[in-house]
């Protein structure tokens, strides 16, 4: 064996050329032969189940169950009790933050000693900021009672994803009306070029032995207030 032999590269079969560009091609001509006999690519069929045969009132049961398995506080009520219930969820906060767009009428007149502050254009909360407020309390854009997920869409009444991200707790308002059985209909309900938040249930993960930590990625309280439609 000569002092220029590569005994490595002859017994893989590669080429005695050096650097990226040599190895990069090796590797795709090797793809390139491996994929040769590969079976045509088919049109995937994709007739996914729309609509639902559920009343109203069976969707927003299976969306309760399906949050209170995910350890979420739920709660149904009525237009007019919204600001009462958001006011008793709110009882240990000291400051909570909400998007421009939020409907007073969900606040009411909060008697709360919690200080409001409002993320809008003109005011953006930065992120230690946003950790030092208790909660934050915004509406929803869809639901999905088969999975128990909700969906922000950055709407003014949803505001910034950071804004749900940040805060401890967060208090979603989500209008029964919203609330879609399966995943393919509430996405036509949604422009998937805006940026998605999707929860289910409060932040939580769990390591190799299964314990369970909440508050990794998120809130670690999610409180749900479904209204009911007029």
């Amino acid at each position: 064996m000569s002092g220029t032999e590569n005994p490595t590269a002859a017994s893989s079969g590669m080429g005695t050329e050096t650097g990226a560009g040599s190895a990069k091609a090796d590797i795709l001509a090797r793809v390139r032969a491996a994929l040769v006999d590969a079976p045509a690519d088919v049109d995937v069929p994709r007739e996914y189940r729309r609509g639902s045969d559920m009343s109203r009132d069976e969707l927003v049961d299976l969306l309760v169950d399906r949050l209170v398995h995910y350890k979420a506080g739920v709660e149904v009520v009525d237009t007019d009790q919204v600001p009462a219930s958001i006011q008793q969820l709110l009882t240990a906060a000291t400051s909570f933050v909400t998007p421009p767009g939020l409907a007073q009428e969900f606040l009411g007149e909060l008697a709360s000693d919690a200080r409001r502050v409002v993320d809008e254009p003109g005011h953006v909360l930065g992120v230690m900021e946003l950790d030092a407020t208790s909660a934050v309390v915004t509406s929803s854009a869809v639901s999905v009672a088969e999975s128990g997920t909700i969906i922000l869409d950055g709407s003014p009444d949803q505001g910034r994803r950071a804004i749900t991200l940040v805060p401890d707790h967060h208090v979603c308002v989500v209008p029964a009306s919203t609330i879609e059985r399966l995943l393919p209909s509430a996405l036509e309900r949604l422009d998937t070029t805006r940026p998605l938040t999707w929860i289910s249930g409060p932040s939580a993960t769990s390591d190799i032995e299964l314990e369970r930590v909440e508050g990794v990625h998120g809130p670690r309280t999610l409180d749900v207030l479904i209204v009911k439609d007029r």
